[in-house]
Formats: structure tokens, sequence, C-alpha cells
């Protein structure tokens, strides 16, 4: 699957190998078969999207930004 309806040229299937929460924002780190993608998201955002470790997303890459879509 990759989200079509986002204009972001890389998009990295993977599973969440780990999460560092903070009280505002925390790390997700995704491992796809090119290695450790890392986001820095809300907390807020990891709690919407219901991310725990071993959950699918695609981490979406545009410059110095990484955004995560739970599959």
């Amino acid at each position: 699957m990759s989200i079509q309806a986002i204009n972001v040229r890389n998009q990295f299937k993977g599973k969440v190998k780990e999460i560092v929460r903070g009280d505002v924002v925390s790390e997700v780190d995704v491992q796809t078969p090119w290695g450790i993608v890392t986001s820095v998201i809300t907390t807020r955002s990891v709690d919407e999207l219901k991310l725990d470790v071993g959950s699918d997303v695609v981490a979406l890459v545009k410059s110095t930004e990484v955004s995560i879509a739970k599959l």
C-alpha cells in the first residue's frame, strides 16, 4: 500500500521499532528495508494514531520532515 492522496515521493513502509515518549513530542523509530527512519511528532499524534511497537506504518519523507501514516 502507498499513500496516494499526499504529494510526497519518498514513502518507506516499515514497522515501528521504538517510541521514545515525551510530554509534548515523541521520537518514533521506523524499521524499513533500507534502515531506520526516525520521526519526531507530537505525543498526541502518537496516541491518536494508536502507534505501538510493531505497528505497520509508512514513513513519508520530505526534505527534513518525516511524517507517519499508520497502515
